[in-house]
This record gives structure tokens, C-alpha cells and sequence, in this order.
């Protein structure tokens, strides 16, 4: 998981380069291809060292999937109806982590681990000929040209990201800061972290723009997607090693304990419901252009 966690998190920022650059269906089309791909390989790993590679290219390939499908919702659709287009794009990406735990932990059970990884290849394939069929470059999009690389951004990015997760991964294994390593991985997450917010605050083309966090809509956005992410993740990534390692669980029994259906049914709504009210406040309140 931390390896394709970095991979994703480093594409990520780059997507909209990415997609000026070449195109965003193309590049669209490319991200779903080597995640399909990838998908496949990390299923047919012969080894350990073979499936770590597979992942940080799965992570690669799904780091732009995201981003590039809320540009191609918010495009989509007007801007009275956005809101609710994303309330439900938003359904999705929450119901993944509940329905697909709990599917993954069954396949693991009945058949093998491999087709926790096989099970997105017709799905990828889907997604492939949809996007070929319906999914068009904007017209703005196709006569623009790609600004230059922000390499500095992309490279610090890097380093605090890499850093980060290594840190939160082995810490524990390694007493922490009673580690030299540790401690010379936390000097370069803050050095990398503060040269990255110094870079693309000061930068005129940078690779993450931080200065649109100026307006509070995006900001307060942005905190509640990052709250949402820390409340699943958390928990997906922790209570399953504990089920398993602490409690003897088996796979299956760890993702139904994870993932109670009723409970996480009520905070899929709940959230829903509420990110539902934020998009119609702001939208009443703020003139079209201005949201």
C-alpha cells in the first residue's frame, strides 16, 4: 500500500500538465489502460519484489483518475445542477471503500488474492470503451498549449510525500525518532515540505497552485475532503491488520468488521446529504462565476 500510495500521490498534481500536454481523454484513456494493466500484473506476481513494482504502477496510473473525472463532471453539467452531480460522484467514491473491502476479503476467502486485483480488469475495459464513446476534450482544451514542467515542484513534491509516508509506515518499527534514519527523513520532509509551499506559492507556472486557496468555497472544499479522507482511510488501513494479526480474524470477518453495512450506510448519507447542503448554500449565495 505505500508504494502505490506515494506513486498516487506524486501523479496526482502533475494530472493537469499531463492533460494539456497530450489531451485529457487521451490521457485519460492512457491512466485507465495502465491501471487495467497494472491491475493484472499485481494479480500475477510471481514475487514480492515483482508486485511492489506493479503496485507503485498502479499507483501511478490511478493517480490522475480522480481529478480528471470531477474536471469531466463539473464540465458536464450547468452550474446549478454541479452540485449534485458531485453529491453523487461523491456516493461513489465512498461506497468504494464499503463494497470493496467486503468483496476483496470474499474473493480472498473463496478463491485467492489474486482476484482482488483481477476484478478490475472488466471494469477497466468498461471504462475504456465509455470513454472512447462519450467522453469529449473541451473545446478550450484542445487548442491550448502546455506551459513548461515545473521540475522543482514535481521534486519536492517528491521528497516530502516519499518521506511522509515512509515515516508513518516504519516509524512504529523503528522506535520512532530514536532512529537516526527517522530523524534525517523528518529533516527532509521539512525542508522539502517548506521549499514545496515556498515554490508554488512564488511560482508564476507552478505545479501545484496553492494560491487558489485564497478563495474559502475551494478551501473549505478542500478540508472536507481531506477530514473524509482521514476518517476512511484510517480506519481501512489500520482495523483490518489489527482483525487479522491482533484478533485472528480472517480476511472476510475483517472487512464485514470494518465495514458494518448500517453504520457506514448512515455516514455515506449523512455526508451526502450535508456536502449536498454546502454545494446549494454556496450556490445561492455566490454569483456563478465567483463559486
Amino acid at each position: 500500500m505505500l508504494t502505490s500510495l506515494v506513486a498516487n500521490a506524486i501523479v496526482l498534481p502533475a494530472s493537469n500538465w499531463f492533460a494539456v500536454r497530450i489531451g485529457r481523454k487521451r490521457f485519460f484513456i492512457i491512466c485507465v489502460v495502465i491501471f487495467t494493466v497494472s491491475s493484472f500484473a499485481c494479480g500475477a506476481a510471481p514475487t514480492l519484489g515483482f508486485i511492489l513494482v506493479a503496485r507503485i504502477v498502479r499507483g501511478a496510473g490511478g493517480g490522475a483518475l480522480q481529478p480528471l473525472s470531477q474536471s469531466i463532471h463539473l464540465e458536464s453539467f450547468p452550474p446549478e445542477k454541479r452540485g449534485v452531480a458531485m453529491s453523487i460522484f461523491g456516493f461513489g467514491v465512498v461506497c468504494a471503500p464499503v463494497l470493496g473491502h467486503t468483496l476483496g476479503g470474499w474473493l480472498t476467502d473463496a478463491y485467492s488474492w489474486r482476484y482482488a486485483f483481477y476484478i478490475n480488469i472488466p471494469d477497466g475495459i468498461l471504462a475504456i470503451i465509455l470513454i472512447t464513446r462519450f467522453v469529449k476534450d473541451p473545446p478550450q482544451m484542445r487548442g491550448s498549449k502546455s506551459i513548461g514542467f515545473d521540475a522543482i515542484g514535481l521534486g519536492t513534491l517528491m521528497v516530502w510525500i516519499g518521506c511522509l509516508q515512509i515515516i508513518l509506515d516504519k516509524g512504529q518499527e523503528d522506535d520512532w525518532f530514536g532512529a537516526t534514519w527517522i530523524r534525517c527523513a523528518a529533516l527532509l520532509l521539512v525542508i522539502g515540505f517548506v521549499w514545496f509551499v515556498w515554490h508554488s506559492w512564488r511560482s508564476d507556472h507552478p505545479l501545484v497552485n496553492l494560491r487558489v486557496l485564497k478563495k474559502r468555497n475551494f478551501a473549505l472544499g478542500c478540508f472536507l475532503i481531506l477530514t473524509l479522507g482521514i476518517s476512511i482511510y484510517s480506519t481501512v488501513t489500520v482495523l483490518p491488520l489489527f482483525y487479522q494479526e491482533v484478533l485472528g480474524y480472517t480476511v472476510l470477518t475483517a472487512a464485514e468488521g470494518v465495514h458494518s453495512p448500517k453504520e457506514k450506510l448512515n455516514k455515506i448519507r449523512y455526508f451526502t446529504i450535508f456536502i449536498a447542503q454546502c454545494d446549494t448554500h454556496v450556490a445561492l449565495r455566490c454569483p456563478v462565476g465567483q463559486v
